[in-house]
Protein backbone atom coordinates (compact mmCIF):
# COMPACT_ATOMS: atom_id res chain seq x y z
CA UNK A 1 0.00 0.00 0.00
CA UNK A 2 1.03 3.02 -1.30
CA UNK A 3 1.54 6.81 0.02
CA UNK A 4 -0.04 9.73 -1.55
CA UNK A 5 1.09 11.02 -4.83
CA UNK A 6 -1.27 13.14 -6.13
CA UNK A 7 -0.55 16.86 -7.95
CA UNK A 8 -1.45 19.25 -5.26
CA UNK A 9 -3.32 22.95 -6.26
CA UNK A 10 -0.69 25.61 -5.98
CA UNK A 11 -2.73 28.14 -4.14
CA UNK A 12 -2.88 25.01 -1.46
CA UNK A 13 -0.32 23.22 -1.31
CA UNK A 14 1.82 23.44 1.68
CA UNK A 15 -0.59 25.20 3.74
CA UNK A 16 0.56 26.28 7.25
CA UNK A 17 -1.80 28.43 8.73
CA UNK A 18 -4.08 25.97 9.93
CA UNK A 19 -2.73 25.02 13.63
CA UNK A 20 -0.35 22.49 14.06
CA UNK A 21 -1.30 19.00 15.09
CA UNK A 22 -1.11 18.52 19.05
CA UNK A 23 1.29 15.41 18.92
CA UNK A 24 5.40 16.22 20.00
CA UNK A 25 6.65 19.18 21.04
CA UNK A 26 6.07 22.32 19.14
CA UNK A 27 8.22 23.24 16.31
CA UNK A 28 8.32 19.95 14.96
CA UNK A 29 8.16 19.75 10.87
CA UNK A 30 4.98 19.92 9.50
CA UNK A 31 3.85 19.67 6.21
CA UNK A 32 0.14 19.42 4.85
CA UNK A 33 -0.32 18.81 0.95
CA UNK A 34 -4.00 19.51 -0.42
CA UNK A 35 -5.75 18.51 -3.69
CA UNK A 36 -8.84 18.44 -5.23
CA UNK A 37 -11.11 15.15 -5.57
CA UNK A 38 -13.91 16.65 -6.90
CA UNK A 39 -16.04 19.72 -6.63
CA UNK A 40 -16.37 19.77 -2.95
CA UNK A 41 -13.90 17.34 -1.97
CA UNK A 42 -10.23 17.84 -0.80
CA UNK A 43 -7.74 15.60 0.44
CA UNK A 44 -5.05 16.51 3.06
CA UNK A 45 -1.73 14.58 3.69
CA UNK A 46 -0.32 16.26 7.34
CA UNK A 47 2.83 14.44 7.80
CA UNK A 48 4.93 15.75 11.11
CA UNK A 49 8.40 15.00 12.55
CA UNK A 50 9.21 13.40 9.16
CA UNK A 51 12.80 14.63 10.33
CA UNK A 52 12.67 12.52 13.80
CA UNK A 53 15.36 10.41 15.17
CA UNK A 54 14.62 6.76 15.62
CA UNK A 55 13.39 5.53 18.68
CA UNK A 56 13.99 2.25 20.59
CA UNK A 57 12.23 -1.39 20.49
CA UNK A 58 11.80 -2.92 23.69
CA UNK A 59 10.76 -6.55 25.30
CA UNK A 60 7.53 -6.00 27.16
CA UNK A 61 6.89 -9.02 29.40
CA UNK A 62 3.70 -10.56 30.28
CA UNK A 63 3.13 -10.77 33.81
CA UNK A 64 1.40 -13.50 35.25
CA UNK A 65 -1.09 -13.21 38.49
CA UNK A 66 1.53 -13.92 41.00
CA UNK A 67 1.54 -14.95 44.69
CA UNK A 68 1.24 -11.69 45.58
CA UNK A 69 -1.56 -10.50 42.88
CA UNK A 70 -5.35 -9.88 43.96
CA UNK A 71 -5.68 -12.96 41.52
CA UNK A 72 -3.08 -15.07 41.25
CA UNK A 73 -5.20 -17.39 38.71
CA UNK A 74 -5.54 -14.07 36.19
CA UNK A 75 -4.05 -15.09 32.88
CA UNK A 76 -0.91 -13.11 31.80
CA UNK A 77 -1.13 -9.42 31.36
CA UNK A 78 0.74 -6.11 30.28
CA UNK A 79 -0.22 -4.32 33.24
CA UNK A 80 -0.59 -5.58 36.80
CA UNK A 81 -0.13 -4.63 40.15
CA UNK A 82 3.38 -3.16 41.29
CA UNK A 83 3.89 -6.26 43.77
CA UNK A 84 3.18 -8.80 40.81
CA UNK A 85 5.56 -6.53 38.18
CA UNK A 86 8.59 -6.48 41.04
CA UNK A 87 8.03 -10.20 41.83
CA UNK A 88 8.05 -10.76 37.63
CA UNK A 89 11.42 -8.92 37.69
CA UNK A 90 12.64 -10.47 40.11
CA UNK A 91 12.31 -13.73 38.68
CA UNK A 92 13.49 -12.42 35.20
CA UNK A 93 16.77 -11.36 36.96
CA UNK A 94 17.20 -14.67 38.68
CA UNK A 95 16.94 -16.41 34.95
CA UNK A 96 19.74 -13.82 33.53
CA UNK A 97 17.81 -10.99 32.05
CA UNK A 98 17.96 -6.78 33.12
CA UNK A 99 14.41 -6.66 33.61
CA UNK A 100 12.87 -3.05 34.83
CA UNK A 101 9.68 -2.13 36.24
CA UNK A 102 7.47 1.13 35.06
CA UNK A 103 4.80 3.06 35.79
CA UNK A 104 2.04 3.87 33.37
CA UNK A 105 -0.27 6.76 34.05
CA UNK A 106 -2.80 7.58 31.69
CA UNK A 107 -4.73 11.30 31.50
CA UNK A 108 -7.98 12.21 32.84
CA UNK A 109 -11.10 12.30 30.61
CA UNK A 110 -14.44 13.25 30.53
CA UNK A 111 -15.41 10.52 32.21
CA UNK A 112 -12.80 8.82 33.54
CA UNK A 113 -10.44 10.13 36.13
CA UNK A 114 -7.46 8.42 34.95
CA UNK A 115 -4.29 7.87 37.17
CA UNK A 116 -2.00 4.55 37.37
CA UNK A 117 -3.30 2.16 35.41
CA UNK A 118 -0.65 -0.42 36.52
CA UNK A 119 2.91 -1.25 36.20
CA UNK A 120 4.16 -3.12 33.18
CA UNK A 121 7.75 -4.78 32.91
CA UNK A 122 10.19 -4.64 30.16
CA UNK A 123 13.68 -6.14 29.27
CA UNK A 124 15.94 -3.79 27.48
CA UNK A 125 16.61 -0.94 24.64
CA UNK A 126 17.51 -2.06 21.00
CA UNK A 127 18.31 -0.13 17.70
CA UNK A 128 16.49 -2.35 15.49
CA UNK A 129 13.02 -4.69 15.75
CA UNK A 130 15.60 -7.58 14.90
CA UNK A 131 17.04 -7.49 17.89
CA UNK A 132 14.58 -7.11 20.05
CA UNK A 133 12.25 -10.23 18.56
CA UNK A 134 15.79 -12.08 19.33
CA UNK A 135 15.84 -11.30 22.65
CA UNK A 136 11.69 -12.22 23.03
CA UNK A 137 13.10 -15.17 21.71
CA UNK A 138 15.51 -16.10 24.41
CA UNK A 139 12.45 -14.88 26.98
CA UNK A 140 10.40 -17.31 25.66
CA UNK A 141 13.16 -20.18 25.94
CA UNK A 142 13.46 -19.61 29.46
CA UNK A 143 9.82 -20.13 29.73
CA UNK A 144 8.18 -16.43 29.90
CA UNK A 145 6.02 -14.69 27.31
CA UNK A 146 6.51 -11.02 25.97
CA UNK A 147 6.63 -9.15 22.91
CA UNK A 148 8.90 -7.35 20.98
CA UNK A 149 7.58 -3.33 21.11
CA UNK A 150 8.58 0.60 19.42
CA UNK A 151 8.76 2.67 22.36
CA UNK A 152 7.10 5.17 20.13
CA UNK A 153 4.10 3.41 20.49
CA UNK A 154 3.80 4.36 24.02
CA UNK A 155 2.36 8.20 23.73
CA UNK A 156 5.17 9.84 25.51
CA UNK A 157 4.48 13.78 24.79
CA UNK A 158 8.27 13.92 24.04
CA UNK A 159 8.18 11.59 21.07
CA UNK A 160 9.05 13.45 18.11
CA UNK A 161 6.91 11.65 15.46
CA UNK A 162 6.85 10.70 12.46
CA UNK A 163 2.96 10.96 12.27
CA UNK A 164 1.02 10.41 8.92
CA UNK A 165 -2.53 12.00 8.61
CA UNK A 166 -5.02 11.95 5.71
CA UNK A 167 -7.97 14.04 5.88
CA UNK A 168 -11.09 13.95 3.72
CA UNK A 169 -13.32 17.25 3.49
CA UNK A 170 -16.77 17.52 2.26
CA UNK A 171 -17.95 20.63 1.89
CA UNK A 172 -21.65 21.07 1.47
CA UNK A 173 -21.87 24.07 -0.13
CA UNK A 174 -20.12 22.85 -3.20
CA UNK A 175 -20.25 19.45 -2.89
CA UNK A 176 -22.59 17.82 -5.65
CA UNK A 177 -22.11 14.36 -5.18
CA UNK A 178 -23.63 11.54 -2.11
CA UNK A 179 -21.71 10.60 0.90
CA UNK A 180 -23.29 7.47 1.05
CA UNK A 181 -22.61 4.18 3.96
CA UNK A 182 -21.99 0.71 2.40
CA UNK A 183 -22.12 -2.87 3.44
CA UNK A 184 -21.47 -4.61 0.35
CA UNK A 185 -23.98 -7.33 -0.77
CA UNK A 186 -25.11 -8.02 2.67
CA UNK A 187 -24.22 -7.55 5.96
CA UNK A 188 -22.80 -10.81 6.96
CA UNK A 189 -19.70 -10.74 5.42
CA UNK A 190 -16.96 -8.78 4.68
CA UNK A 191 -15.14 -6.68 1.85
CA UNK A 192 -12.53 -4.25 1.91
CA UNK A 193 -12.99 -0.56 1.22
CA UNK A 194 -10.93 -0.68 -1.36
CA UNK A 195 -13.73 -3.29 -2.94
CA UNK A 196 -16.83 -1.43 -1.43
CA UNK A 197 -15.44 1.71 -3.70
CA UNK A 198 -14.67 0.59 -6.74
CA UNK A 199 -17.80 -1.24 -6.92
CA UNK A 200 -20.04 1.79 -5.64
CA UNK A 201 -17.12 4.22 -8.59
CA UNK A 202 -16.51 6.20 -5.44
CA UNK A 203 -14.48 9.30 -5.66
CA UNK A 204 -12.54 8.19 -2.11
CA UNK A 205 -13.42 6.14 1.18
CA UNK A 206 -12.62 5.35 4.48
CA UNK A 207 -13.52 2.48 6.73
CA UNK A 208 -16.57 3.24 9.15
CA UNK A 209 -18.48 1.30 12.13
CA UNK A 210 -17.02 -1.20 14.36
CA UNK A 211 -17.72 -5.13 13.49
CA UNK A 212 -17.80 -8.81 14.20
CA UNK A 213 -14.54 -10.33 13.38
CA UNK A 214 -14.70 -13.62 14.79
CA UNK A 215 -17.15 -16.08 13.90
CA UNK A 216 -17.77 -17.06 17.68
CA UNK A 217 -19.04 -13.71 18.23
CA UNK A 218 -21.89 -13.48 15.83
CA UNK A 219 -21.47 -13.00 11.75
CA UNK A 220 -18.71 -11.87 10.53
CA UNK A 221 -19.27 -8.36 9.12
CA UNK A 222 -22.18 -7.75 11.01
CA UNK A 223 -22.19 -4.13 12.16
CA UNK A 224 -21.60 -4.31 16.25
CA UNK A 225 -23.73 -1.51 16.75
CA UNK A 226 -26.03 0.82 14.90
CA UNK A 227 -26.33 0.83 10.81
CA UNK A 228 -28.60 2.85 9.42
CA UNK A 229 -28.00 2.52 5.45
CA UNK A 230 -30.68 4.60 2.95
CA UNK A 231 -33.05 5.54 6.08
CA UNK A 232 -33.30 1.34 7.09
CA UNK A 233 -32.46 0.60 10.60
CA UNK A 234 -30.61 -2.50 9.77
CA UNK A 235 -28.52 -3.30 13.08
CA UNK A 236 -29.75 -2.00 16.53
CA UNK A 237 -27.52 0.70 18.77
CA UNK A 238 -25.02 -0.75 21.13
CA UNK A 239 -27.54 1.57 23.81
CA UNK A 240 -26.28 5.01 24.27
CA UNK A 241 -23.32 5.33 22.05
CA UNK A 242 -22.15 7.75 19.61
CA UNK A 243 -22.94 7.24 16.00
CA UNK A 244 -22.34 8.93 13.07
CA UNK A 245 -24.78 10.69 11.66
CA UNK A 246 -24.93 11.63 8.02
CA UNK A 247 -28.22 13.39 6.35
CA UNK A 248 -29.59 14.20 3.30
CA UNK A 249 -25.89 12.47 1.80
CA UNK A 250 -23.37 14.16 2.90
CA UNK A 251 -25.46 18.16 3.47
CA UNK A 252 -25.40 18.08 7.13
CA UNK A 253 -23.38 15.61 9.59
CA UNK A 254 -23.98 14.91 13.52
CA UNK A 255 -23.18 13.35 16.19
CA UNK A 256 -25.71 11.81 18.40
CA UNK A 257 -26.11 9.14 20.87
CA UNK A 258 -29.49 6.94 20.03
CA UNK A 259 -31.06 3.76 21.83
CA UNK A 260 -33.87 1.98 19.96
CA UNK A 261 -36.86 0.18 21.57
CA UNK A 262 -38.50 -2.96 19.11
CA UNK A 263 -41.73 -4.78 18.45
CA UNK A 264 -43.02 -7.87 17.01
CA UNK A 265 -46.94 -7.38 16.73
CA UNK A 266 -49.71 -9.92 16.22
CA UNK A 267 -53.03 -9.67 15.96
CA UNK A 268 -53.51 -9.43 19.19
CA UNK A 269 -50.58 -8.91 21.39
CA UNK A 270 -47.00 -7.67 21.03
CA UNK A 271 -43.63 -8.82 21.97
CA UNK A 272 -40.34 -7.09 22.81
CA UNK A 273 -37.95 -7.32 20.05
CA UNK A 274 -33.72 -7.90 21.39
CA UNK A 275 -31.81 -7.08 18.00
CA UNK A 276 -31.63 -6.51 14.07
CA UNK A 277 -29.60 -8.72 11.73
CA UNK A 278 -27.42 -10.54 14.08
CA UNK A 279 -27.00 -13.72 15.66
CA UNK A 280 -29.27 -14.55 18.48
CA UNK A 281 -28.10 -14.68 21.67
CA UNK A 282 -24.54 -12.89 20.73
CA UNK A 283 -24.17 -9.26 21.24
CA UNK A 284 -20.80 -8.30 20.22
CA UNK A 285 -19.78 -4.12 22.29
CA UNK A 286 -22.72 -6.05 24.71
CA UNK A 287 -24.96 -2.24 25.72
CA UNK A 288 -28.48 -5.00 25.18
CA UNK A 289 -31.15 -5.53 27.52
CA UNK A 290 -31.08 -6.68 31.14
CA UNK A 291 -30.87 -10.38 31.30
CA UNK A 292 -27.36 -10.22 29.41
CA UNK A 293 -24.50 -11.48 30.43
CA UNK A 294 -21.66 -10.17 31.37
CA UNK A 295 -23.78 -6.69 31.48
CA UNK A 296 -26.54 -5.18 29.53
CA UNK A 297 -24.06 -1.35 29.35
CA UNK A 298 -21.83 -0.97 26.32
CA UNK A 299 -18.57 -2.94 26.86
CA UNK A 300 -16.45 -3.03 24.16
CA UNK A 301 -14.89 -5.81 22.53
CA UNK A 302 -16.57 -8.23 24.91
CA UNK A 303 -19.73 -10.31 23.34
CA UNK A 304 -22.33 -10.74 26.05
CA UNK A 305 -24.70 -13.36 25.80
CA UNK A 306 -28.53 -14.40 26.41
CA UNK A 307 -30.41 -17.27 25.91
CA UNK A 308 -33.74 -15.87 25.57
CA UNK A 309 -33.86 -13.60 22.38
CA UNK A 310 -35.72 -12.36 19.72
CA UNK A 311 -34.04 -11.23 16.84
CA UNK A 312 -35.56 -9.98 13.45
CA UNK A 313 -34.20 -10.70 9.69
CA UNK A 314 -34.60 -8.53 6.90
CA UNK A 315 -32.71 -10.03 3.62
CA UNK A 316 -29.84 -7.68 3.74
CA UNK A 317 -28.73 -10.51 6.26
CA UNK A 318 -27.79 -12.42 3.63
CA UNK A 319 -28.74 -15.66 1.69
CA UNK A 320 -29.71 -17.41 4.98
CA UNK A 321 -30.92 -16.53 8.03
CA UNK A 322 -28.62 -18.20 11.23
CA UNK A 323 -29.58 -21.93 12.15
CA UNK A 324 -29.82 -22.93 16.00
CA UNK A 325 -31.89 -24.45 18.21
CA UNK A 326 -35.48 -22.45 18.49
CA UNK A 327 -38.20 -21.34 16.52
CA UNK A 328 -38.48 -18.70 13.21
CA UNK A 329 -41.54 -17.32 11.62
CA UNK A 330 -41.03 -16.32 8.14
CA UNK A 331 -43.07 -13.54 6.62
CA UNK A 332 -43.36 -13.10 2.82
CA UNK A 333 -43.60 -9.35 1.57
CA UNK A 334 -46.70 -8.65 2.89
CA UNK A 335 -45.43 -9.67 6.49
CA UNK A 336 -48.23 -12.60 6.48
CA UNK A 337 -46.54 -15.84 7.83
CA UNK A 338 -45.71 -18.51 5.60
CA UNK A 339 -43.67 -21.05 7.57
CA UNK A 340 -42.94 -21.45 11.47
CA UNK A 341 -39.51 -23.76 11.30
CA UNK A 342 -37.34 -25.28 14.32
CA UNK A 343 -34.60 -25.48 14.34
CA UNK A 344 -34.30 -21.91 12.89
CA UNK A 345 -32.77 -20.87 9.92
CA UNK A 346 -32.67 -20.96 6.42
CA UNK A 347 -33.15 -18.56 3.59
CA UNK A 348 -36.18 -16.17 3.18
CA UNK A 349 -38.63 -15.60 0.38
CA UNK A 350 -38.39 -12.96 -2.13
CA UNK A 351 -38.85 -9.65 -0.15
CA UNK A 352 -39.62 -11.54 2.78
CA UNK A 353 -38.11 -11.30 6.46
CA UNK A 354 -38.53 -13.26 9.40
CA UNK A 355 -38.56 -13.04 13.58
CA UNK A 356 -36.79 -15.73 15.42
CA UNK A 357 -37.20 -16.51 18.98
CA UNK A 358 -34.76 -18.52 21.49
CA UNK A 359 -35.32 -19.82 24.99
CA UNK A 360 -38.00 -18.93 26.58
CA UNK A 361 -39.01 -16.43 23.97
CA UNK A 362 -40.36 -19.74 21.84
CA UNK A 363 -43.05 -20.76 23.46
CA UNK A 364 -44.59 -16.77 23.17
CA UNK A 365 -43.55 -16.38 19.22
CA UNK A 366 -45.35 -19.90 18.80
CA UNK A 367 -48.33 -18.35 20.63
CA UNK A 368 -48.27 -15.05 18.40
CA UNK A 369 -47.14 -16.23 14.96
CA UNK A 370 -49.52 -18.49 13.20
CA UNK A 371 -49.28 -19.61 9.57
CA UNK A 372 -51.35 -17.58 7.77
CA UNK A 373 -51.26 -14.26 10.24
CA UNK A 374 -50.08 -11.40 9.61
CA UNK A 375 -46.97 -10.74 12.10
CA UNK A 376 -45.44 -6.84 12.02
CA UNK A 377 -42.03 -6.04 13.21
CA UNK A 378 -41.30 -2.52 14.46
CA UNK A 379 -38.66 -0.60 15.10
CA UNK A 380 -37.89 3.02 16.42
CA UNK A 381 -34.85 5.10 17.08
CA UNK A 382 -34.87 7.66 19.92
CA UNK A 383 -32.14 10.20 20.74
CA UNK A 384 -30.78 11.28 24.16
CA UNK A 385 -34.10 12.93 25.00
CA UNK A 386 -35.77 10.24 24.27
CA UNK A 387 -37.52 11.62 21.01
CA UNK A 388 -38.01 9.66 18.11
CA UNK A 389 -35.28 9.61 15.88
CA UNK A 390 -36.77 9.44 12.37
CA UNK A 391 -34.20 8.97 9.44
CA UNK A 392 -34.98 9.53 5.93
CA UNK A 393 -34.21 7.71 2.66
CA UNK A 394 -31.17 9.90 2.52
CA UNK A 395 -30.20 8.88 6.12
CA UNK A 396 -27.25 7.04 6.88
CA UNK A 397 -25.78 5.99 10.96
CA UNK A 398 -23.08 4.11 11.68
CA UNK A 399 -21.75 2.98 14.86
CA UNK A 400 -18.87 4.24 16.86
CA UNK A 401 -17.14 5.64 19.53
CA UNK A 402 -15.56 7.38 22.09
CA UNK A 403 -16.72 10.57 21.10
CA UNK A 404 -13.78 13.40 21.17
CA UNK A 405 -14.99 16.44 20.78
CA UNK A 406 -18.53 18.16 21.82
CA UNK A 407 -19.62 21.69 21.36
CA UNK A 408 -15.82 22.37 19.49
CA UNK A 409 -14.27 21.31 23.29
CA UNK A 410 -12.46 18.03 24.01
CA UNK A 411 -14.74 15.62 25.33
CA UNK A 412 -13.27 11.81 25.27
CA UNK A 413 -15.97 9.60 26.69
CA UNK A 414 -14.45 5.92 27.23
CA UNK A 415 -15.94 5.02 29.99
CA UNK A 416 -19.54 6.13 29.03
CA UNK A 417 -18.88 4.00 25.69
CA UNK A 418 -17.53 0.68 27.82
CA UNK A 419 -13.83 1.04 26.82
CA UNK A 420 -13.08 0.87 30.44
CA UNK A 421 -13.21 -3.01 31.72
CA UNK A 422 -13.38 -3.34 35.35
CA UNK A 423 -10.44 -5.18 36.48
CA UNK A 424 -8.30 -5.09 33.12
CA UNK A 425 -6.11 -2.03 33.15
CA UNK A 426 -4.19 -3.85 30.57
CA UNK A 427 -7.16 -3.53 27.97
CA UNK A 428 -7.50 0.30 28.34
CA UNK A 429 -3.66 0.29 27.97
CA UNK A 430 -3.71 -0.96 24.90
CA UNK A 431 -6.90 0.20 23.17
CA UNK A 432 -6.99 3.74 24.26
CA UNK A 433 -3.57 4.63 26.07
CA UNK A 434 -1.55 3.46 23.60
CA UNK A 435 -0.58 4.59 20.05
CA UNK A 436 -3.23 2.93 17.07
CA UNK A 437 -4.06 3.92 13.83
CA UNK A 438 -6.93 5.23 13.94
CA UNK A 439 -10.38 6.43 11.44
CA UNK A 440 -12.09 9.62 13.00
CA UNK A 441 -15.03 11.33 12.00
CA UNK A 442 -16.93 14.83 12.70
CA UNK A 443 -17.90 17.99 11.42
CA UNK A 444 -16.45 21.43 11.29
CA UNK A 445 -17.95 24.96 12.62
CA UNK A 446 -18.65 25.71 8.51
CA UNK A 447 -21.00 22.16 8.36
CA UNK A 448 -17.97 20.42 6.45
CA UNK A 449 -17.97 16.87 7.08
CA UNK A 450 -14.25 15.80 7.59
CA UNK A 451 -13.07 12.20 7.64
CA UNK A 452 -9.39 11.43 9.49
CA UNK A 453 -7.07 8.15 9.27
CA UNK A 454 -3.55 8.17 11.10
CA UNK A 455 -1.62 5.40 9.83
CA UNK A 456 0.50 3.68 13.10
CA UNK A 457 2.04 0.83 14.48
CA UNK A 458 5.32 1.18 12.06
CA UNK A 459 8.11 3.09 13.06
CA UNK A 460 7.54 5.84 9.92
CA UNK A 461 4.11 6.58 11.37
CA UNK A 462 3.23 5.87 15.29
CA UNK A 463 -0.18 6.27 15.45
CA UNK A 464 -2.40 8.15 18.17
CA UNK A 465 -3.67 7.30 21.10
CA UNK A 466 -7.17 8.04 22.13
CA UNK A 467 -6.66 11.58 23.73
CA UNK A 468 -4.40 12.31 20.91
CA UNK A 469 -7.27 11.93 18.43
CA UNK A 470 -9.39 14.32 20.43
CA UNK A 471 -6.75 16.67 20.41
CA UNK A 472 -6.13 16.17 16.65
CA UNK A 473 -9.75 16.25 15.88
CA UNK A 474 -10.00 19.45 17.61
CA UNK A 475 -6.71 21.24 15.82
CA UNK A 476 -8.70 20.58 12.12
CA UNK A 477 -11.32 22.82 13.83
CA UNK A 478 -14.18 19.83 14.32
CA UNK A 479 -16.86 21.11 16.29
CA UNK A 480 -17.82 17.67 17.29
CA UNK A 481 -16.09 14.54 16.84
CA UNK A 482 -16.29 10.49 16.98
CA UNK A 483 -13.80 7.69 17.02
CA UNK A 484 -14.72 4.60 14.38
CA UNK A 485 -12.90 1.74 13.73
CA UNK A 486 -9.06 2.01 13.76
CA UNK A 487 -6.17 -0.64 14.14
CA UNK A 488 -6.35 -2.49 11.13
CA UNK A 489 -9.25 -1.73 10.00
CA UNK A 490 -8.42 1.88 9.05
CA UNK A 491 -7.87 2.22 5.21
CA UNK A 492 -8.56 5.45 3.12
CA UNK A 493 -9.10 5.44 -0.74
CA UNK A 494 -8.67 7.71 -2.99
CA UNK A 495 -9.43 7.52 -6.71
CA UNK A 496 -9.11 4.53 -7.29
CA UNK A 497 -6.32 3.20 -4.55
CA UNK A 498 -5.64 2.70 -0.94
CA UNK A 499 -3.22 5.94 -0.16
CA UNK A 500 -2.53 5.20 3.46
CA UNK A 501 -0.40 2.27 5.23
CA UNK A 502 -3.38 -0.33 6.64
CA UNK A 503 -1.27 -1.77 9.73
CA UNK A 504 -2.28 -5.63 9.13
CA UNK A 505 0.46 -7.98 7.67
CA UNK A 506 -1.82 -9.34 5.36
CA UNK A 507 -2.54 -6.15 3.82
CA UNK A 508 -6.04 -4.17 3.56
CA UNK A 509 -8.30 -5.77 5.76
CA UNK A 510 -12.09 -6.78 5.18
CA UNK A 511 -14.56 -4.80 7.58
CA UNK A 512 -18.26 -4.42 7.98
CA UNK A 513 -19.17 -1.03 5.93
CA UNK A 514 -17.25 1.83 5.02
CA UNK A 515 -18.05 5.57 3.70
CA UNK A 516 -18.06 6.43 0.33
CA UNK A 517 -18.01 9.97 -1.54
CA UNK A 518 -19.71 9.58 -4.79
CA UNK A 519 -19.08 11.81 -7.87
CA UNK A 520 -22.11 13.86 -9.08
CA UNK A 521 -25.13 11.19 -10.89
CA UNK A 522 -26.38 12.57 -13.92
Amino acid sequence: MGVLAVPASPLESQQRHHAALPLGPSGLTETRTTTTLQPGVTLTRIVRGADAPALHWTVEVSIPGGDTSPDPDAPPTALKDRASADELAAELERDGFTARVEKVTTAKTADYAGGTLGWRVRIGSYDSQSAATSERARLRAAGHAGAAVYTGWDGAATDRGPWRVDVLTIDPRTFRGDLEASYGPDLENRETTSDLAKAAGATAAVNAGFFVLDPKAGAPGDPAGVGVYDGRLLSEPVSGRPSLVVHDNGRRTEIARLTWRGQVVGRDSSLRLNGVNRVPGLIRNCGGTEGDLPTALPLHDVTCTNPDELVAFTPDYGRHTPQGEGLEAVLDARDRVVELRSPRGGPLPDGGSSVQATGRHVAELTGLARVGDRLRVKATLLDERGHRFSPSPRTDVLNAGPELVRDGRLHVTPATDGMVHPGDPSWYYGWVHKRNPRTLAGVDAAGRTVLVTADGRGTDALGLSIGESAGVAKALGLRDAVNLDGGGSTTMVADGRVINDPSDAAGERPVGDALLVLPRRN
